[in-house]
């Protein structure tokens, strides 16, 4: 690999799991040292993170972490949603029911984990494999590269909710729902259970006091309930 590659695959992980926060310097001459690379590969590194939105240039001090302000959070929903719905559509139409029925079981056991004993970095893992899973199933290389910028400030979003342990169990029963909505083929259903998750995230993002909806706990899939 190379070493700009390096740097930046190290400086992005560090951003993304806030072990470098939003106003936190990178000064040229204190991550050449600790990554031992030259300056150069390091600006290269660096660039490719203002470009992708992660850091932002800093008058006389090389390059800042980025800040996460309400309005941009807002802004990142407003373009989410109806690409997360239209990919959560086709995965329910074309993905496999196996699949999602196992993710959905562990959302259930993630709930479970949080509640008594956290598992906040394993719950983020799972939730970022039901993204995979859906992008994978939905097979639009288009609606994957639109959504891939979002994903990844996405990442650093998600992690405002660590703190708020109410706020991720409901988060890993919206995300059951999603699944199995997906895994019953249900593309309204889907979109439904996505509307239901993104506008609760927002919600709690802009305003971490308000207590977390519940969603039901069972699944029910509408071309299963008669009505006499």
């Amino acid at each position: 690999m190379r070493a700009s590659d390096r740097a930046y695959s190290l400086l992005r992980s560090d951003i993304l799991e806030w072990r470098l926060a939003p106003g936190d310097v990178l000064a040229e001459v204190e991550q050449s040292a600790r990554f031992g690379v030259s300056r150069t590969p390091l600006r290269e590194a660096l660039s490719r993170l203002v470009a992708e939105g992660l850091a932002t240039p800093h008058a006389g001090r090389g390059v800042m972490v980025s800040a996460i302000s309400l309005d941009a959070v807002a802004d990142l929903f407003d373009v989410r949603l109806p690409l997360e719905c239209a990919a959560v559509r086709l995965a329910a139409v074309r993905g496999s029911a196996e699949v999602f029925d196992a993710l959905a079981t562990e959302f259930r056991a993630a709930g479970q984990s949080l509640e008594h004993d956290g598992g906040h970095e394993d719950y983020y893992a799972l939730a970022a494999r039901l993204d995979r899973a859906i992008d994978e199933a939905a097979a639009n290389s288009y609606l994957y590269q639109a959504q891939k910028s979002i994903r990844t400030h996405l990442a650093r979003v998600r992690r405002l909710a660590r703190d708020q342990p109410a706020r991720l169990r409901a988060s890993a029963r919206e995300h059951e729902q999603i699944a199995l909505a997906v895994a019953a083929g249900n593309a309204d259903l889907a979109e439904a259970a996505m509307r239901v998750h993104l506008h609760t995230s927002l919600q709690h993002l802009l305003d971490p006091t308000v207590a977390p909806a519940s969603p039901p706990t069972t699944f029910r899939d509408p071309r299963k309930v008669h009505h006499g």
